[in-house]
């Protein structure tokens, strides 16, 4: 059976006109939610959600991740505000705490990510609130800020969600105190979502609340083919590829030190030496690609997704990595 709520994450691919097609195929369908990621320097994820907005009526759009160190909170507040009057309501804004080497070679020092974050979060949610904000922080800063708006444009609350993207324990728990929801990370293990479960769960009780009063998405990296083999190809090379530039990840998920290193020394380091990927592809064991993604037919896929619900409030959404984009739609249509 079909999950009722599902939505489906576009990674670096297919390209933005066809992944804006995909996004009206959904919402005829029905589908809850359509994210975006941006991810490494392939794509920002604005421009997209963007046209997303414009094309559709319905369905939620949200950033599957985008970060808080390249855009202020008072550019971030402003470019949602802005998404917000071609989407009213429904632009969902998922951020993470970013990732090196990447940040590093962009000239981004990271430091205090989690003190970084949770003041971030409520600059950014006050002035979408429309408040004139002064916040000194440690890490952000603003000074009798407020978002003016387009001429014209009521001055009322931008309903705008925040959904993090938590992986590591501290950011875990504080997305269970501060966040709406929760866009659980990809490439993660049902172990290592029990496991976030339990901290977010710490993070609410904080300041009374509970787990389930978040709304949690469970990115799922989904390689699909009628040939199971093909699609389990399909799914070791991006397992391998992951291993190699986010390994924290995988470490997140119990991938043991041995295996990332081993990755990590064939590869050449990120990005890989020519040949690399492929030389350290033999070296992921079958069943870590198998605990980090669903692969297999199409019947296969439908069972592996739902085997994350584990809560009523998590949903799957589907990040294809095969590209049989509009297959995997009509596959997955809400019952």
């Amino acid at each position: 059976m079909i999950p009722n709520r599902i939505g489906i994450c576009f990674l670096d691919r297919p390209d933005p006109r066809r992944q804006i097609d995909l996004a009206i195929r959904m919402e005829n369908y029905g589908y809850e939610s359509v994210w975006v990621c941006e991810t490494r320097t392939a794509r920002d994820a604005v421009s997209v959600m963007g046209a997303m907005a414009f094309a559709t009526s319905r369905i939620a759009i949200g950033s599957g991740v985008v970060n808080s160190w390249t855009r202020p909170a008072s550019l971030m507040a402003l470019t949602f505000a802005s998404l917000d009057e071609l989407a009213p309501e429904r632009m969902l804004l998922g951020i993470g705490a970013y990732w090196d080497p990447l940040a590093w070679n962009q000239g981004i020092k990271r430091h205090k990510p989690v003190r970084q974050m949770r003041e971030y979060i409520e600059v950014v949610r006050r002035l979408l609130a429309m408040e004139t904000v002064t916040f000194e922080g440690d890490m952000v800063q603003v000074r009798d800020l407020r978002l003016e708006l387009g001429h014209g444009v009521k001055r009322s609350t931008k309903e705008v969600p925040i959904y993090l993207g938590a992986t590591g324990p501290q950011m875990l728990q504080l997305a269970g105190e501060l966040a709406d929801g929760v866009l659980l990370n990809g490439f993660t293990s049902l172990v290592y979502q029990g496991n976030a479960l339990a901290l977010m769960a710490e993070g609410a009780e904080r300041v009374g609340r509970s787990v389930d009063d978040l709304d949690l998405p469970q990115t799922i990296v989904l390689a699909m083919d009628d040939d199971e083999e093909q699609a389990l190809d399909v799914a070791t090379r991006m397992t391998t590829m992951y291993l190699g530039q986010q390994p924290h990840i995988a470490r997140a998920s119990g991938v043991s030190e041995d295996v990332l290193g081993e990755v990590h020394d064939e590869m050449g380091g990120w990005p890989p030496r020519p040949g690399g990927l492929d030389a350290a592809m033999p070296l992921v064991p079958v069943e870590v690609v198998r605990s980090l993604t669903v692969a297999g037919t199409p019947e296969q896929c439908v069972a592996g997704a739902r085997a994350y619900e584990t809560k009523p409030n998590i949903y799957p959404t589907l990040l294809p990595i095969t590209e049989n984009y509009e297959q995997i739609v009509d596959v997955f249509a809400p019952a």
